[in-house]
């Protein structure tokens, strides 16, 4: 039986340069899509997969992402004494029970692998989800659920993926396929943003992976990959051969929230779908 997935990281250690000035003083994880922050989907796609621990890998001026998961005494105070039980409610949603969410801190920008392995120590010796808040995906269930099924047939590790243009190979990890079965393809091999001529296939990593704790041996070498950062890529290449190792075509749409024009698809798309606003923003598309 394969060891239940109960433990999840997010980085979210990252600049967020693409969205200054917006971002100078406010994580880009906090920026909103409608009426949550992008770091709060994320957090929500965890718990629908069952997830329980938690795990923020944040960086400087990251504190408001921790006082987002915790009271806020005074608006709290305030809310009840006007009698704004809907309002309080919602300030109370993400309060999660006490010990579920920890944080650890990547005191040096040295890429995605460096970032994950600084979460080595509350990971311990458990497999464990990644996610990119950055990548919102929309789809029911949740990305990750789907991914938690799946590896509960097929163990291992796994990787969501999606089929991009042969161009925008460059932008992804890219996986070579081995045989396919419905939505799942065993992977043979994966590579870090290839030369389109040199991709081994279309199928993109999206921001959502399942990993067996062994990938931290890998990062704990610290190797240096594409674009002189420590790229976890590289690391789960390792694993291939030595673990089964499969890519989750997901069902579902992803919107590049580290861009602008993802960001704002990405709150254009749940906003035609939000009934009080449904009406008016297809009113204004058509219009423009």
């Amino acid at each position: 039986m394969n060891a239940p997935i109960k433990k999840i990281v997010l980085p979210v250690a990252g600049l967020g340069t693409r969205f200054l000035p917006a971002t100078k003083a406010i994580p880009k994880e906090m920026l909103p899509v409608l009426d949550k922050p992008l770091i709060q989907y994320a957090v929500e796609e965890a718990l629908e997969a069952g997830i329980e621990d938690i795990i923020l890998v944040t960086g400087r001026n990251k504190q408001v992402m921790e006082d987002h998961f915790d009271h806020a005494y005074e608006l709290e105070k305030i809310l009840q004494e006007k009698g704004k039980s809907e309002a309080l409610d919602i300030a109370r949603s993400m309060l999660l029970e006490e010990g579920r969410i920890s944080y650890v801190r990547q005191m040096r920008p040295l890429g995605l692998g460096h970032a994950i392995w600084c979460a080595r120590k509350l990971v311990g010796d458990h497999p464990f989800a990644v996610a990119l808040p950055d990548d919102l995906i929309k789809g029911r269930p949740g990305t990750l659920k789907q991914m938690v099924e799946a590896y509960n047939t097929v163990g291992g590790n796994l990787v969501a993926t999606m089929n991009v243009s042969r161009e925008d190979t460059s932008k992804y990890g890219v996986i070579t396929p081995g045989e396919r079965s419905g939505n799942h393809i065993a992977v043979s091999g994966l590579v870090e943003k290839p030369h389109p001529e040199d991709a081994p296939s279309t199928q993109a990593v999206v921001g959502r992976y399942i990993l067996q704790p062994e990938v931290m041996e890998h990062l704990n070498k610290k190797a240096i990959g594409a674009g002189g950062e420590i790229q976890l890529t590289d690391a789960m290449a390792e694993l291939i051969g030595d673990q089964p190792f499969h890519a989750i075509e997901f069902e579902g749409t992803r919107f590049d929230c580290g861009s602008k024009i993802g960001w704002l698809m990405a709150n254009l798309s749940l906003a035609s779908e939000d009934p009080m606003m449904a009406n008016e923003i297809r009113q204004l598309i058509t219009f423009r």
